[in-house]
């Protein structure tokens, strides 16, 4: 195989060159964020922290599916979330968005058709939005209680045209929320454990758990 690989000598040095520049070109989309990370997390923080029901994760695309593996996190640790489908919550199953629910809306346009009209159904009953956004000016950042920008300087393809670092950034901003909001209830792996019965990952907890147990 590495024969072959070798023998395929500019089409393997455009492809190592590509893939080298995407991961620089993340890895700065990152770093950039770094900079202005703590205004994120105070903006939307406090909004998450507060919510006395769950926490509604919505988007379209590649959106939506860091959006799935957000709310995944979020429930995991300690933070009740779900995750729905703009298209599919304008269509009826908007109904499971009720009053002390908070939702988190993203799009990286920021003005996606069907994200802002789920949005702003939310907001007629109340749910205060965290909107998740390259664009600041936005639609959805307008509509929103608190916006969380970001924007990346260029997307990681060669054609900066894919969510490349983009979503990255997104993803990354799910962790970090989720995080805050474990540190601040003090989550212990005693309760990640209870969310994690079967598993590597369950036994991993059970041990930690009972080794907290015992310290007491």
């Amino acid at each position: 195989m590495s024969g072959e690989w070798a023998a395929l000598g500019d089409i393997r040095q455009r492809a190592l060159d590509a893939a080298r520049s995407a991961f620089d070109l993340e890895i700065a989309a990152l770093v950039g964020f770094s900079q202005r990370l703590d205004a994120q997390i105070e903006s939307a923080f406090p909004i998450l922290y507060g919510c006395e029901g769950r926490i509604v994760v919505t988007g379209i695309g590649k959106s939506g599916l860091v959006g799935q593996k957000i709310a995944a996190t979020l429930s995991s640790t300690g933070s009740p979330a779900f995750f729905i489908h703009s298209v599919e919550a304008l269509h009826g199953d908007s109904g499971v968005v009720l009053p002390g629910d908070v939702m988190i809306a993203i799009s990286n346009s920021g003005s996606t058709t069907e994200v802002c009209a789920f949005a702003e159904f939310a907001i007629g009953i109340g749910v205060p939005i965290i909107a998740v956004v390259g664009r600041a000016d936005s639609l959805l950042a307008r509509l929103s209680t608190a916006v969380v920008d970001v924007s990346v300087p260029r997307e990681a393809d060669p054609l900066n045209l894919a969510p490349t670092s983009s979503t990255t950034v997104t993803m990354v901003i799910g962790d970090v929320l989720a995080s805050a909001l474990m540190a601040a209830r003090n989550f212990t792996a005693t309760d990640f454990g209870i969310r994690h019965p079967g598993g590597a990952l369950g036994a991993r907890t059970a041990s930690s758990s009972s080794a907290e147990l015992g310290s007491l």
